[in-house]
């Protein structure tokens, strides 16, 4: 009987988007608030460096499972490309920046800006897919969108980031930032593009236990992250009433996109499948690009608080879109 109730629990979870991950990530942030002090070494030993060469292993095979062919096979389909990568890196900033000017006072500066953030960081890759499957998208046009996403992401996320942190600290080295995230994130990718008819099948046969070792290293980014910020007490001002406002601004934020993303798909004439996959990919970040940028963008001290916001997106994005992707699912299999 438990174990049927167990069963029961976590299959309810999974159709309304919550999983495993989504408690460890809660669970990293409660180890980090009562035990900080693994996370706050340094060396290169540390935890944080750790998790740093995790980074670059994961893009790594994240680049050996992407062939050369695939990228190729999906440069046709300009406007939907367009209209994704648009979205993601000039409509999300731009709704973002609006409201961080009618809405931030000095209190909510450090949130606004981690609400900045999540605006500038890249489509994520495997959650949209999943999802743009679920719902009878355009596959290969996903995989294709949320690949490049990625790698954009390396350039664009530091570029919006320094139209604000500019203004705070006047020494921001952009060229620093974009160097670090090369190193890190293209150079691997790069290398594992180069060895994929190599070892592309054994990337693709360990996909789900390369998944397992992806969430882990974002498990490790997190707790050091916020070990650094509970040791300086970033978060003391922080009520209940602002994570319950911020958990509204980032659901508001995903079905402002989603609709115009909707809107501009429909005036485009798309076809069903491709404007599933506008929608997904399009309505979408990456908490994975979010972590590893956050090291390199951000102080030890502020990343914690900088990530709760793409944090809180993340959650509420796998929920929301697995809900409406199951929906499309099933409008598919009455017509």
């Amino acid at each position: 009987m438990n174990g049927q109730s167990t069963t029961s629990l976590a299959s309810l979870l999974a159709r309304v988007g919550l999983d495993w991950f989504l408690l460890a990530l809660l669970g990293m942030i409660g180890l980090a608030y009562l035990w900080p002090g693994p996370g706050l070494g340094e060396g290169p030993l540390s935890l944080s460096a750790i998790a740093n060469y995790g980074v670059s292993v994961i893009f790594f095979f994240y680049g050996l499972r992407l062939s050369g062919e695939k990228l190729k096979a999906g440069l046709s389909n300009w406007r939907l490309h367009l209209t994704i990568h648009l979205t993601t890196f000039v409509l999300f900033p731009l709704l973002v920046l609006a409201a961080r000017w009618l809405f931030q006072t000095p209190d909510t500066a450090l949130l606004w800006l981690g609400a900045f953030y999540v605006a500038a960081l890249p489509s994520t890759v495997s959650s949209s897919v999943v999802m743009v499957s679920l719902a009878g998208g355009n596959i290969p046009a996903a995989i294709f969108n949320a690949s490049i996403s990625s790698l954009i992401g390396v350039f664009l996320t530091p570029l919006w980031m320094s139209f604000l942190l500019t203004q705070q600290s006047g020494d921001y080295d952009l060229g620093g930032v974009i160097g670090k995230l090369t190193l890190q994130v293209i150079v691997p990718v790069v290398a594992g593009i180069a060895l994929n008819r190599r070892f592309g099948a054994f990337a693709e046969r360990h996909k789900t236990a390369l998944r397992y070792f992806d969430q882990s290293v974002i498990l490790l980014i997190v707790y050091t992250s916020f070990c650094e910020s509970f040791a300086r007490r970033m978060f003391a001002d922080l009520t209940l009433t602002d994570l319950l406002v911020l958990g509204a601004a980032m659901l508001a934020l995903f079905f402002l996109v989603y609709g115009i993303v909707l809107a501009i798909s429909n005036a485009l004439g798309f076809s069903r499948p491709d404007r599933i996959t506008a929608l997904f990919c399009g309505s979408k970040k990456s908490l994975v690009q979010g972590s590893v940028m956050a090291s390199v963008l951000f102080p030890g001290t502020m990343a914690g608080i900088v990530l709760l916001p793409i944090m809180m997106y993340h959650a509420l994005q796998l929920i929301v879109a697995s809900l409406i992707a199951q929906r499309m699912a099933a409008s598919a299999r009455s017509e």
